[in-house]
């Protein structure tokens, strides 16, 4: 799975948008959405949402864990846990990108919110590597990965699977009396 992959995944999520149009209500295969009235919030997924604020047809709402204040103190337990700490959403770094790409004007303190999730991914990426640099070096046979992401799994995976295989075929070539045929 690339990123692309798991930004799609993402844009399943729902959102709150305020539309300025009526409509009633849309049956989808995932699911019915609206009725839309103008002013008054409904939840439809972001894919839809970014399509209606291109259209100039509402405004999004930002999440409740897209807000600063929230997303500091997220940063700053990330930062004192060795631990992964619980994330606002399973999607939170292609949600963001998402969102302040598309509606930035949407969302107060966008570019705080820019930096602040910027700074819990490189953080969380930073432990994350640190912990497959320790997985690798004491030759564990399994690992914890409580509280990742599917993005950040997805971004260390080449990365880890190719040193286990590494020390796999080291391994094998240790063992006397066996012959490989890689």
């Amino acid at each position: 799975m690339d990123p692309s992959e798991v930004e799609f995944l993402a844009e399943k999520e729902t959102v709150k948008v305020i539309p300025n149009f009526s409509l009633d209500k849309i049956y989808l295969i995932g699911g019915d959405l609206g009725p839309f009235n103008p002013g008054l919030p409904v939840d439809v997924p972001v894919w839809l949402a970014l399509n209606l604020k291109q259209r100039q047809k509402c405004r999004i709402v930002p999440p409740e864990w897209m807000d600063a204040d929230k997303l500091e103190e997220i940063r700053e337990q990330e930062r004192k846990e060795d631990a992964f700490s619980p994330v606002p959403s399973c999607h939170y770094m292609e949600l963001t990108k998402l969102l302040l790409n598309h509606a930035a004007d949407d969302i107060p303190r966008a570019d705080e919110i820019r930096t602040l999730v910027k700074d819990i991914w490189d953080t969380r990426i930073a432990k994350l590597r640190l912990s497959a640099d320790r997985f690798v070096g004491q030759q564990e046979a399994h690992a914890r990965l409580d509280n990742l992401t599917l993005m950040e799994i997805n971004t260390t995976r080449d990365f880890l699977l190719d040193s286990l295989n590494s020390m796999h075929k080291l391994r094998a070539n240790l063992q006397p009396g066996k012959s490989q045929d890689y």
